[in-house]
Formats: C-alpha cells, structure tokens, sequence
C-alpha cells in the first residue's frame, strides 16, 4: 500500500478549506460565487501552498486578474482561518493562480478533433492515389 505524503495531505486540506471559505465566507462582491478550486500544490517544505482557481464569472483577462489580486491580497485572512483548522507546526503561505487549463481545455480538443479529421482526410487521399 502507498503510503500518501504529508505534501498531498496538506494540499487535499488546502483545497477543502480554501474552497470553503471562498463559497462560505468571502464577502467581496469581486470573487463571485461560481470560483473553484481546482488544484494545490505544496512545496516540500510547507512553506507554499501555490492555489489554482477558476471562474465562470471571470470573462476577461482584466477579470481574471482582479480575482487573483483580491485573493493574493486576502492571502493573510486565508492563512490565518487555515492556521486554526489545523494541528499544524505551520501553515503553508498561500499563492493563487489563475489555472487556464480548465478553459482551455474544449479549445483543444477542438483543435485534436480538427487535426484528426485532417489526417484521416490525407489517409483517404493517399488511399486514392495508390489505386492508379
């Protein structure tokens, strides 16, 4: 059996508290209500805990920059509300991000769906050619 490591421990904690405290206890009209928490990552030492957030309410890059600029600057308020939900030494400083994955994720499979069709478009007329 794997043993799982204090890091992902505390990155699975992070991702909980943090996406809770944003649905729950945020009161900045800025952060919206449809923000996720889509992955964390911890540095080995606990020191970081580097947040990956989206939102369907975040249209634009200026959007999405203010939202990650209101919770940068709200990093404290989420430090010091995780300090007291766990038994930890320390807690982890948090750094949030944008996760462009999400949205990006439809464009390219578009763009796979797009080149598939392509290449089996080629096959055929390579097919074609070879009959002669």
């Amino acid at each position: 059996m794997l043993a799982v490591s204090r890091d992902l421990k505390v990155a699975d904690f992070i991702r909980d508290e943090v996406a809770r405290i944003i649905q729950l206890e945020m009161r900045d009209p800025r952060v919206g209500n449809f923000v996720s928490v889509n992955d964390v990552r911890v540095s080995r030492d606990l020191s970081y805990a580097d947040i990956y957030v989206s939102s369907l309410q975040a249209e634009g890059d200026a959007e999405r920059a203010e939202l990650i600029d209101v919770l940068n600057k709200a990093s404290g308020y989420f430090r010091s509300t995780l300090a007291k939900r766990h038994k930890m030494r320390t807690t982890p400083k948090p750094r949030f991000h944008y996760d462009e994955l999400i949205e990006s994720a439809p464009r390219l499979e578009k763009l796979i769906d797009t080149a598939m069709r392509s290449q089996a478009a080629n096959d055929v007329g390579d097919n074609d050619h070879g009959a002669s």
